[in-house]
């Protein structure tokens, strides 16, 4: 990522939304960029949110609204691939397509794969443009349909486990599922390496609750399914799933 330029194109989008009144969009972006995005517009006067199209999704798209605005939705559309289940399609496959037609990585959102199907996020100014175009994903025949039909695909497969830790605390959660001590799950959030729902988080304190997805570079992806229960010892009982 380019810093300067990418700040650049950031504050170009507070500048047009401060100055106009109107929303502006950026995106899509990755964790980090998202929580660049966020240092830079912390002190401006529009109101900012991220989004993927779903909730937890890994790359968002920046919106910047006028502070008295209600939230809109975002230029955000699902299209769904389906095809043999003998064909053995993932996310490399579909993004490699996407780029050689030519399609901007930046309009291009999470993409979800399974066994016969596969769920793309991409902007509203691509979405038709893909849906006629897109024929074939390397040798392999797909249809293509706009939106579609839940629960999302899990593009990996999932682990479920439990642990006990000492607290509902973010580096508490951390040094329990990755392993490690707090000493260092602290040192993975403060160097930005740890996201709660998709937002880089460098708050340790922050408290953790069922259903978040938390993300550890090097150590993986895991989503929050419940922490209830204490042992005898009254740590608290953790439940989560890890992709594998």
């Amino acid at each position: 990522m380019d810093n300067a330029l990418f700040a650049a194109r950031v504050n170009d989008a507070a500048d047009i939304c401060e100055k106009a009144q109107k929303p502006k969009f950026l995106g899509f972006l990755t964790a980090d960029e998202a929580e660049c995005a966020r240092r830079l517009l912390n002190n401006r006067r529009c109101s900012t949110k991220f989004f993927g199209g779903y909730e937890g999704a890994e790359r968002v798209m920046l919106g910047c609204f006028p502070d008295w605005d209600e939230i809109r939705n975002f230029p955000v559309s699902a299209v769904t691939f389906t095809f043999r289940k003998s064909d053995t399609l993932r996310h490399r496959d579909f993004l490699g397509a996407l780029m050689a037609l030519g399609i901007k990585r930046e309009t291009v959102g999470d993409i979800l794969t399974e066994e016969g199907r596969a769920v793309i996020f991409v902007t509203n100014e691509i979405k038709g443009f893909v849906l006629s175009q897109v024929e074939k994903i390397g040798s392999a025949g797909v249809k293509v349909s706009e939106g579609f039909v839940p629960p999302l695909p899990l593009s990996d497969r999932l682990e479920e486990l439990s642990v006990t830790a000492a607290s509902e605390r973010l580096d508490c959660v951390i040094s329990a599922i990755c392993g490690i001590s707090r000493a260092k799950s602290e040192e993975l959030i403060g160097a930005g390496l740890v996201t709660l729902n998709s937002e880089a988080s460098l708050k340790q304190t922050r408290a953790v609750t069922a259903g978040d997805v938390i993300s550890v570079r090097t150590k993986g992806r895991f989503t929050v399914v419940s922490l209830d229960g204490r042992t005898k010892k009254n740590r608290i009982i953790i439940k989560y799933k890890r992709y594998v």
